[in-house]
């Protein structure tokens, strides 16, 4: 019987079944990052906490960190931050796919022709993640800064995208997620959720009414590649007393017509 073919990405001799697969100090160097990633700022005793570690081992993680610009400090307030060498590999990722950069003129379109957010966002192991914002002018406004991650079944852009999941894998989806409830308005029953996403297939976008937060909707559609494959979602976000339900229907034209103009941009075909 011939060995089965080493993966690639692995060295020789790699055992997957060895369970010191990963570098200690690296894996504790990570989570500093993510720690810092997820707050506006965090003292050495916050970061030691939340991560159940030794001030003086997050003092020298931190050190190393920022030795090469991956964080910084305040030296006013004393609190760690996210530094530019990590915004700029952040950017690496985002520019893996043109999506972003043809986006971005839409999306400030949307903004000017709704006056309200309007917001790209991309699947991450059954979330979604935002990755681009134009925001509105207006003091009430929906805000998710890149990197913020929200339930699919809760989300406009989340349900636009599971509304182009092929059967098995949507059925995949609803056996492994919990459809948490956030207001009595979010779709928490699986049947009623694929009734729903038929309904977007049908019109072509997704409204999230306060399902996630009360008092704020969103519409979404979700932006197809060359492939066919849906790649991301675009919306608008807005408070109910703006995006009124009157205002649903013209605000849903000119966001699916706004994913189709990505699409075509990214070689959709029929987008």
């Amino acid at each position: 019987m011939q060995p089965p073919a080493r993966r690639k990405g692995r060295p020789k001799g790699f055992d997957s079944t060895d369970s010191q697969t990963t570098i200690q100090s690296l894996d504790r160097a990570l989570n500093v990052l993510v720690a810092l990633a997820s707050g506006n700022g965090m003292t050495l005793t916050d970061i030691s906490t939340v991560l159940d570690q030794s001030p003086a081992t997050m003092y020298r993680v931190l050190t190393t960190l920022a030795s090469r610009e991956f964080v910084e400090i305040d030296p006013q307030r004393q609190e760690w931050h996210i530094g530019p060498m990590a915004f700029q590999l952040g950017s690496a990722f985002l520019r893996r796919s043109g999506v972003i950069e043809r986006s971005r003129p839409v999306m400030r379109d949307l903004t000017a022709a709704t006056g309200e957010t309007s917001n790209l966002g991309i699947e991450k192991d059954g979330d979604v993640m935002f990755v681009s914002q134009i925001e509105t002018h207006e003091s009430i406004r929906a805000f998710f800064p890149p990197g913020t991650l929200s339930p699919m079944h809760a989300s406009g852009i989340g349900k636009a995208l599971l509304s182009m999941f092929e059967e098995d894998r949507l059925a995949r989806f609803l056996r492994d997620h919990d459809l948490q409830r956030f207001t009595d308005k979010t779709i928490s029953d699986p049947a009623r959720l694929v009734e729903d996403l038929r309904l977007i297939r049908a019109r072509g976008y997704a409204v999230d009414d306060e399902e996630k937060t009360t008092g704020m909707r969103c519409v979404a559609a979700a932006i197809i590649n060359v492939h066919g494959e849906a790649v991301a979602g675009i919306s608008v976000s807005g408070p109910t007393h703006r995006m009124t339900e009157g205002e649903i229907g013209r605000i849903g034209d000119l966001v699916r017509d706004a994913a189709a103009n990505v699409s075509r941009g990214l070689g959709a075909p029929d987008a």
